[in-house]
């Protein structure tokens, strides 16, 4: 058997999120120390609440600071919509986090869709793309970028990012952003980073929280159907450099053994 990823379940939210904090600050460190930023991919949904409330707390010390000037913040997937637009990934990471950092704590770089491709998907992923080659460098000069890390969710039928079940864009091997017009889950027109953008980072988390999770959990974690989910592949093609922060209700009868701590 190849190396697992970690599985971490905490008694609330509160320990969930502070646990989480320490794991971003550890990537933080490593990103900048590699290429002094640290380069993230958020995708939307309860995460970016989540994410908030672990961020935004002072520090314990000198170890433990948020340097959002350094950071420069993609999205791992995106709807194409207006930025102020309720579907918007854009937003909800504006609304819950990036609104909310306190002044002085530096502002990080973020990618925001252009909204002159609103009308065309496909134009929309390539300019998404041209935005990811000039910050890890051309497209033919590196194979695929390498994020520090993604901070991505889990949907109830496995889906993650805009990677649906059984869709043929989990076959994606080229593109680095890809279009997708016939999301099952609405709106139908979005673009997305490819399965092999999200196994490639350096580190990969999920958040994923509450008893609605547990069925899709245990199916990802104790199934072979599982496995062919799209967090699932994320599972398989990441290994060790995935983890996984959840409450103990979304991992309520799952079989797959939990770590204890970071």
């Amino acid at each position: 058997m190849g190396k697992q990823p970690n599985l971490y379940a905490f008694d609330d939210m509160s320990a969930l999120a502070k646990a989480l904090r320490t794991y971003v600050v550890q990537c933080q460190t490593a990103g900048l120390e590699r290429h002094s930023l640290f380069k993230v991919a958020v995708s939307g949904g309860s995460l970016p609440a989540t994410l908030a409330k672990g961020l935004l707390e002072p520090g314990q010390g000198p170890e433990d600071v948020v340097d959002f000037a350094k950071w420069e913040i993609f999205f791992a997937d995106e709807r194409a919509v207006p930025l102020d637009h309720a579907d918007s990934n854009y937003k909800v990471l504006k609304d819950e986090l990036l609104d909310k950092i306190p002044k002085g704590a530096g502002q990080p770089k973020v990618h925001p869709i252009d909204l002159k491709c609103l009308d065309d998907v496909q134009e929309m992923a390539d300019q998404y793309q041209e935005s990811l080659m000039q910050s890890f460098a051309a497209k033919d000069s590196v194979k695929l970028p390498i994020f520090d890390l993604l901070l991505l969710g889990c949907g109830p039928d496995g889906h993650t990012c805009s990677l649906f079940p059984n869709h043929e864009l989990l076959r994606e091997s080229d593109a680095w952003v890809a279009p997708i017009e016939d999301s099952p889950k609405p709106p139908a027109k979005r673009i997305t980073l490819s399965l092999p953008v999200v196994t490639h980072g350096i580190k990969i988390a999920f958040v994923a929280t509450g008893a609605g999770k547990k069925d899709i959990l245990k199916q990802i974690f104790d199934t072979e159907e599982g496995r062919s989910l799209p967090c699932g592949l994320v599972n398989e093609g990441g290994a060790d450099k995935v983890s996984w922060f959840t409450d103990n209700g979304a991992v309520e009868g799952v079989g797959f053994p939990r770590r204890g701590s970071l």
